[in-house]
């Protein structure tokens, strides 16, 4: 018989609080138009992007996050200190080691936590959030900062045409800290590798680094494969998901997607047969696809507008490179 004591986590997660930041520079499809040959129509029709952030040389992928974070930490009620966890989601940080979680800890004073970054593309903040919640109810801490930031304008060919429009920068953050009932539901999550080559970097950066890339590395994709994926089969999890809490999309006051592309959303709305009364996420409008940060800032303006509110039921759900997925139900604080 084992001598080891079990775990005294919390018997569920949820999350508490939540923050966003965006760049100040708003960059409209007209930029875009400068190195692409296109029009906003055609952009608009595809996407549905009419504009995105990108950040300054100052709005690093730490201080976006730091930025997000503080907001996250005061809206769940609780002090930087009294963070054991910190999971950034991200692909655009590009110093290999150390991760920036730590960087982030110690900049907003979180003491000394837990801190890793994760990198699962455009599914990231769901991993992030599935971990979080195992931390907690596992008992290895009791408040998780969870962040999902980008700087994708770095990692932008200004001169594709297929995806030159679409990435922006932000950052997006959660608590997740204990609860007495479940609000963070069965993670339903996975990756189909055959299809890795679908969305993926141009070149590696060793390649860069030995002189034999004419460009620096970019994300590069081929459309029409990821949009049929995300569609039809990306619909199938969100499914499973809510199978797995127990709900119906009748039981659902939000749907919360991966803000890729508002063609794919609608899709998705549409196969899943969502009811009018569910307030759907359309941030890729204003914002346009920022990876990892996508969730946790769609979910952060729809509670600062007042289109979701407190308590309310959300499917969320997260694809991209890799291919990976993840998709979830949960209370939002």
């Amino acid at each position: 018989m084992s001598k080891i004591k079990p775990s005294k986590g919390a018997p569920h997660a949820r999350i508490m609080g939540v923050g966003g930041y965006r760049p100040t520079r708003v960059v409209p499809n007209e930029v875009i138009l400068e190195t692409i040959d296109s029009s906003d129509e055609w952009i608009r029709s595809r996407s549905g992007i009419a504009t995105r952030h990108w950040a300054s040389p100052e709005e690093t992928v730490a201080a976006m996050s730091i930025e997000a974070s503080g907001k996250a930490i005061a809206d769940a009620g609780i002090t930087p200190e009294q963070i054991d966890g910190v999971i950034v989601a991200t692909v655009s940080h590009f110093k290999q080691t150390p991760a920036v979680a730590t960087e982030i800890a110690d900049r907003i004073g979180a003491g000394k936590p837990a801190a890793f970054d994760i990198s699962a593309g455009c599914a990231g903040f769901g991993y992030g959030l599935t971990l979080a919640k195992g931390m907690v109810v596992e008992g290895s801490a009791e408040h998780v900062l969870v962040i999902g930031v980008e700087r994708l304008s770095d990692l932008t060919d200004l001169e594709d045409r297929a995806t030159a429009f679409l990435f922006g920068d932000g950052a997006g953050a959660v608590v997740v800290g204990p609860a007495k009932e479940p609000m963070i539901g069965p993670t339903v999550w996975g990756s189909e590798g055959d299809k890795s080559d679908t969305i993926k970097q141009t070149v590696p950066w060793d390649v860069y680094r030995d002189g034999t890339a004419e460009k620096f590395p970019a994300i590069t994709q081929e459309g029409q494969a990821v949009f049929r994926w995300a569609v039809f089969e990306m619909a199938k999890v969100a499914q499973q998901a809510l199978d797995a809490a127990g709900i119906s999309s009748a039981d659902l006051d939000v749907f919360i997607p991966h803000q890729a592309n508002m063609r794919i959303i609608d899709s998705m709305v549409k196969t899943l047969k969502l009811p009018e009364s569910v307030m759907v996420a359309r941030d890729v409008e204003t914002t346009g696809n920022t990876s990892a940060a996508s969730i946790p800032l769609a979910m952060e303006r729809l509670l600062a507008t007042g289109q979701a509110k407190s308590g309310d039921t959300a499917l969320v759900i997260g694809f991209g490179a890799g291919l990976v997925y993840a998709a979830t139900v949960v209370t939002l604080p």
